[in-house]
């Protein structure tokens, strides 16, 4: 097994590629699709959360789109690795591929996504929407506290995506059951609610559910030009590591029976 970490990260990132390609090959649209989806999104939420219920929340649509940028990113990447032990088997059983490995490429298939996702949204907030146009280059110094939150998500994401996955070698039950509890996580974070509604509504649920800390965050980097809250920063950096911890311990103890049960 070769060790070099640019040999490993060169492999990590084909397979990466590889991943998100076929995930639209055969669809007409191709690739377009992984940039439609968001856009879909904002138009139904949209209608339903500030056409149909007003909630007076500046530069809505930005709003919207950062929060369900990040959480389609997590959702995916959660739900769509519930069976992985399962459907990538021949990578670890044949190719003597560790495990770890093919949830970071599969992840980093998500990441590429993600980073067109955040281009068309910076490219409609600093383009369009009123409030990016009054931005100016020296408001640009918060930003560098996205790279520890981006980094939170995806820690978080590949968490949970361990945990899920560990469990479904002997409860296959686990992805419907997953699929309810990320419904209800969706609603319990402030994707489209306003955040001073949600807070006020949930005072708790802020510091507990670790992706609304992650969406108050980037919403007050990018659309409020302030500094993050940091006690929220920390504190969902630890249920990511803690997850983290919890996941790669329940990989290495049921996730080594996986050839074999699944």
């Amino acid at each position: 097994m070769n060790f070099n970490p640019s040999v490993r990260f060169e492999r990590l990132w084909l397979l990466a590629k590889i991943e998100y390609k076929l995930r639209y090959y055969e669809n007409k649209l191709g690739l377009f699709w992984a940039l439609l989806k968001p856009i879909t999104d904002i138009f139904i939420y949209y209608i339903a959360f500030n056409v149909v219920i007003d909630q007076n929340i500046p530069s809505f649509v930005a709003y919207l789109f950062s929060g369900l940028i990040l959480w389609n990113f997590f959702a995916e990447s959660t739900s769509g690795t519930v069976q992985l032990l399962k459907t990538k088997k021949f990578l670890y059983e044949y190719n003597n591929m560790q495990k770890i490995d093919i949830y970071i490429s599969t992840l980093l298939a998500n990441c590429i996504g993600l980073f067109f996702n955040l281009c068309m949204f910076f490219l409609y907030f600093f383009a369009i929407d009123n409030g990016g146009q009054n931005f100016h280059a020296a408001d640009f110094s918060n930003y560098i506290y996205l790279i520890p939150i981006f980094i939170n998500l995806f820690l978080l994401s590949i968490a949970f995506s361990l945990v899920l996955s560990s469990l479904y070698v002997y409860m296959h039950d686990i992805h419907q059951i997953w699929q309810v509890l990320s419904g209800l996580m969706f609603i319990l974070s402030p994707v489209v609610f306003k955040i001073d509604d949600y807070v006020k509504a949930l005072p708790s649920f802020a510091e507990l559910n670790p992706m609304a800390g992650i969406l108050i965050n980037v919403r007050r980097i990018i659309l409020q030009n302030s500094l993050p809250d940091f006690y929220l920063l920390f504190l969902d950096l630890g249920y990511a590591l803690f997850f983290f911890m919890l996941g790669f311990t329940l990989l290495k103890k049921i996730g080594a029976k996986a050839a074999e049960k699944l």
